[in-house]
C-alpha cells in the first residue's frame, strides 16, 4: 500500500458523503469516491482534486453483488488497499411512512440499501481492511434509528418511520454484531449520527450544513488505536442505542 492512509466513503458524490471525503482528503489521504452515477461520481473526483485531495471515483451500487466486488477489486488496484471504510450511502424511501400504510416494497428498498448495502461492502472490503495496521470502519446512522430515544417521551425523533428510522435500528444492531464478530481484530467500528443536515434526502430542511455533519464521521474514521469501539456517536457525545 501507498504511504498515505486510504479510505472509502459510499454514496460520496453529494451531501454529507461528499464532505466525509473532502475532510479526510485535507488531512491527506487517499479518498475513494464511491457512487453510483458516473457524471455526478466523476465531478465529484474533479471537484476534491481541484481542491487538492488525492481522490479516486469507485463506480459502486451497494445493491449489487457485481458492483460491490469490482469495486474491491479497483481499490485493490488503484490503492494497493484500503484502512477506512465510511458506510454512508443511504436512501429514505419517501415519506409518509406509518406502520399501517407503508409498502412492504419500500420497506425492502430501504433495507436494501441501508443495511444489506452495508454489510455487502463491510464484507468485501474487510480482506483489505484486514491488512491495515490502523483499520476504521463508520457507519451513518441516525438518532432516529435509537430506539431508547424512540422510547423517550418529548425526545426529537421525527416523524414516524417504518422503514427509514427502523432501517437505522436495524444498522444499529448489524453494527453491534461486527463488533462482536471482529472483537478478536484491530478493526474499530462505530455508528455516526450527523444529525438533522440539509441534504436532498429531507429536501434540504434540515438545519445543519452538510461541512457540519460529516464532522462526526471524520472523528470516528481518525481514532486513534485505542479509540472507541463499537459505539454510537453524535457530535455532543455517545447516542444511546
Amino acid at each position: 500500500m501507498s504511504g498515505s492512509t486510504v479510505a472509502l466513503i459510499t454514496g460520496a458524490n453529494k451531501g454529507i458523503g461528499y464532505e466525509i471525503a473532502a475532510g479526510l482528503g485535507a488531512l491527506g489521504w487517499r479518498v475513494g469516491v464511491g457512487a453510483r452515477d458516473d457524471r455526478r461520481r466523476e465531478e465529484a473526483v474533479a471537484k476534491l482534486r481541484a481542491a487538492g485531495a488525492d481522490a479516486f471515483g469507485v463506480p459502486l451500487d451497494v445493491t449489487d453483488d457485481a458492483s460491490v466486488a469490482a469495486a474491491a477489486e479497483l481499490i485493490e488496484a488503484e490503492a494497493g488497499g484500503l484502512d477506512v471504510l465510511v458506510n454512508n450511502a443511504a436512501i429514505t424511501g419517501g415519506m409518509p411512512q406509518t406502520p399501517t400504510t407503508v409498502a412492504a416494497e419500500t420497506i425492502r428498498a430501504v433495507v436494501e440499501t441501508n443495511v444489506i448495502g452495508v454489510v455487502r461492502v463491510t464484507n468485501a472490503m474487510l480482506p483489505m481492511l484486514r491488512r491495515s495496521a490502523s483499520p476504521r470502519i463508520v457507519n451513518m446512522s441516525s438518532s432516529v434509528g435509537s430506539l431508547t430515544l424512540q422510547n423517550t417521551p418529548g425526545a426529537s425523533v421525527g416523524p414516524i418511520s417504518g422503514a427509514y428510522a427502523v432501517s437505522k435500528t436495524f444498522l444499529n444492531a448489524m453494527t453491534t454484531q461486527y463488533v462482536k464478530e471482529l472483537a478478536d481484530t484491530n478493526i474499530l467500528i462505530n455508528s455516526a449520527c450527523p444529525g438533522f443536515t440539509a441534504t436532498d434526502l429531507n429536501g434540504f430542511r434540515g438545519v445543519r450544513t452538510p461541512e457540519q455533519g460529516a464532522q462526526i464521521a471524520i472523528r470516528l474514521a481518525t481514532l486513534p488505536d485505542d479509540g472507541p469501539n463499537g459505539s454510537f456517536f453524535d457530535d455532543n457525545g455517545v447516542v444511546p442505542w
